[in-house]
């Protein structure tokens, strides 16, 4: 009985982390990310692909709570890519990561599903609020957009809740 026990809250355990696909083509990224999750408890790497088509097979294949995905991708940009994810992966939250800073950007990747942007040149200060505040089901985007960009968030999240 008590071998179930343990198997019980090793479950509960990875049941409450939150589970992260890295969809990024760039190495030292996908370091970054992964050396910024590794020691928080509640935050999981569960893969990393290097491509959009890679990564929408990836989110099907390991269904990620969040996707951090980039938008200039090679073989599938990561617009595209999110719009085959959400079809494949509904319940997964894509946080969009981009060298991006300007309010277009933003707004195409609300309009394809996104729940969140970072702008990479952020990520010190915004990577892991970020991630949470997605994980959360809030809407996030980098501080270096500033209030237009929350602007985009509020229509947008009142838009998917009517």
């Amino acid at each position: 009985m008590g071998k179930n026990i343990r198997v019980l809250e090793i479950e509960e355990v990875r049941k409450s982390k939150v589970r992260i696909l890295v969809v990024d083509d760039f190495e030292l990224w996908q370091r970054f990310v992964t050396d910024s999750v590794k020691n928080q408890s509640d935050l999981e790497i569960i893969g990393i692909a290097s491509d959009g088509v890679e990564g929408v097979q990836k989110a099907e294949e390991l269904r990620p709570d969040i996707i951090l995905l980039d938008i200039g991708l090679p073989k599938l940009n990561g617009m595209e890519a999110a719009r085959q994810i959400r079809k494949l992966s509904p319940r997964s939250k894509i946080l969009f990561s981009s060298s991006y800073s300007d309010q277009c950007a933003v707004e195409a990747a609300f309009s394809v599903g996104g729940s969140g942007y970072l702008v990479k040149s952020d990520a010190a200060a915004n990577l892991l609020p970020g991630i949470k505040a997605v994980a959360q089901g809030k809407q996030f985007v980098s501080g270096n957009l500033g209030e237009a960009s929350e602007a985009i968030c509020s229509a947008y999240a009142t838009a998917s809740q009517a």
